[in-house]
């Protein structure tokens, strides 16, 4: 990384400054003084942080201090008066006021420490799995007592996104090198060898605090996705957990969404193993045969291609479970083994990912098993708290063993996490029967209603909606969503529906059981 300003450069790469291309001699320690005001050139670095990163605090004297910054200063044509450089905010620190511009030589690489390394270092053996580095977020203003947030908020947000075991993760020591209002995406991708970027702007506007967020593609500039976010000041760390796992949320369905988009401008013959898998995971949510059968395709070549790959064997799993849960065979105990045995491939190879841990505990739901399925849930969703797929399946878990309470809580979070999620309409049915659960007919009808009219909503969420409807005394509407489930699939009875839905309650079973009856189910 190259910071120009005027015909100065300070080159990190080489630790060297240079006035109209010649090198000008510094002392290291005054190199470091001017590398680090420059890399620090949105906000104010006050001298305690000076004596902190250039003595790694061991006890010296102002005047050592004083001393290095007149040299940094002599070196880059500056001086106390004029101060064109670094200037100096009484009794607080010092600001590089300097205009700079970020360059980089093609020529050189920065170090990056061996557990960031390239992420197609190991492509050998690892699916081109995504990549992303999260800059420090810029301060706009004075920030005042909230100036840590701007670091401190792209800090949790490395170390959350780290936890997610599908996408690599450039660590804070080589992603906080880049900041500012000039770093160019791209310039970062080819830097860090990343191919996303998540950058922000941090503001406090009175008593708000003022959050942006930006997703960039690295490899044209394109931006993949931005958000705004506004919280109290005085509620700052519930706002900024909040913020938090929005922002993850939205990059764990934006990126994948963004994946399978530009999987599809590759020749079919050319795709790779991580760009099957994103392809086998568009078409594995619309829960109908034909989209069920071309996610089969697309998991089992990304098997194909990388045997290694857990989380195409979970992909495949979940084919299984599909065709099992929508009664789609005769054969639902061959299809449950078979999801039981590709996701405990699965587990074996990545024990650690929330999707593997989420498709094994669906094979137990499949055997009415509540409690197993529940343990494998709660495990995905420890693993990954943020993980909104995984907090519904546990919700709906939740909902048919009889602690609809529970199930209604983390249904909400689920719908908070995941607005544009595309299990949502089962959100909002699920929701629906917790209702149902507490007696709140009209309630369980409304949320129902809404999931069976949602996007992707399939049979069965109509057989909910029609139950719903009865029990809520709505007769031509229940008619309306038995209609549509006997359109959809004329096989489906009560045997098929409370096969798919396992209900312990023998109080909501049979109240659903008497309106599913009612409607010749």
């Amino acid at each position: 990384m190259i910071y120009a300003f005027g015909s100065l450069e300070l080159d990190l790469a080489r630790a060297e400054l240079r006035a109209d291309g010649e090198p000008r001699p510094v002392e290291p320690q005054v190199f470091a003084l001017l590398a680090y005001l420059a890399e620090h050139r949105d906000r104010l670095v006050t001298r305690d942080e000076l004596f902190e990163k250039l003595w790694e605090g061991r006890v010296v004297s102002d005047s050592a201090l004083a001393s290095r910054i007149k040299s940094a200063r002599q070196a880059v044509d500056d001086d106390g008066k004029t101060q064109s450089v670094i200037r100096t905010v009484h009794g607080q620190g010092l600001r590089f006021v300097a205009d700079v511009r970020v360059t980089h030589d093609a020529s050189q690489r920065i170090e990056i420490p061996e557990e960031t390394a390239r992420p197609g270092a190991d492509a050998a053996v690892a699916p081109a799995k995504p990549s992303i580095a999260v800059l420090p977020f810029r301060p706009l203003g004075d920030m005042g007592d909230f100036a840590s947030v701007a670091d401190g908020l792209p800090h949790e947000l490395i170390t959350e996104l780290a936890r997610l075991r599908w996408l690599f993760v450039v660590a804070r020591g080589s992603s906080f090198r880049l900041r500012g209002d000039d770093v160019d995406p791209r310039d970062v991708g080819q830097l860090l060898g990343v191919r996303y970027c998540l950058s922000g702007t941090v503001e406090v506007r009175g008593e708000k605090l003022v959050v942006t967020a930006e997703l960039t593609d690295t490899r044209g500039g394109d931006v993949v996705w931005a958000e705004r976010y506004e919280g109290n000041v005085s509620e700052l760390h519930a706002v900024r957990e909040e913020i938090r796992s929005s922002i993850l949320t939205s990059l764990e369905v934006q990126i994948p969404l963004h994946e399978a988009s530009a999987a599809r401008l590759t020749v079919p013959d050319n795709l790779d193993a991580w760009s099957a898998y994103h392809l086998g995971l568009q078409h594995i949510y619309r829960f109908n045969r034909a989209d069920n059968a071309v996610a089969a395709k697309m998991f089992g070549r990304a098997v194909e291609q990388d045997p290694g790959f857990a989380r195409a064997h979970a992909g495949l799993s979940f084919v299984h479970f599909q065709t099992a849960f929508l009664r789609h065979t005769d054969d639902l105990a061959g299809e449950t083994a078979k999801a039981r045995e590709l996701a405990q491939r699965g587990v074996d190879l990545d024990p650690l990912d929330p999707f593997v841990n989420f498709t094994m505990g669906r094979t137990y739901w499949l055997e009415g098993d509540l409690d197993r399925a529940l343990s494998w849930l709660e495990r995905a969703t420890r693993l990954s708290p943020n993980y909104a797929q995984g907090i519904y399946a546990r919700a709906w878990t939740e909902t048919m063993a009889g602690s609809a309470a529970a199930g209604r809580e983390h249904l909400d979070l689920a719908m908070r996490l995941s607005p544009l999620d595309p299990l949502y309409y089962a959100m909002l049915s699920a929701r629906g029967l917790t209702h149902i659960a507490a007696g709140e007919d009209t309630e369980g009808a409304d949320w129902t209603d809404r999931g069976a009219r949602a996007p992707g909503a399939h049979a069965l969420i109509s057989m909910i909606a029609a139950a719903a409807q009865t029990l809520a005394g709505n007769a031509d509407r229940a008619k309306h969503w038995a209609d549509d489930a006997r359109a959809r699939n004329p096989a489906l009875t009560r045997k098929e529906f409370f096969g798919a839905f396992p209900m312990r309650s023998a109080e909501m079973h049979k109240r659903v059981d008497s309106a599913l009856k009612s409607l010749g189910f």
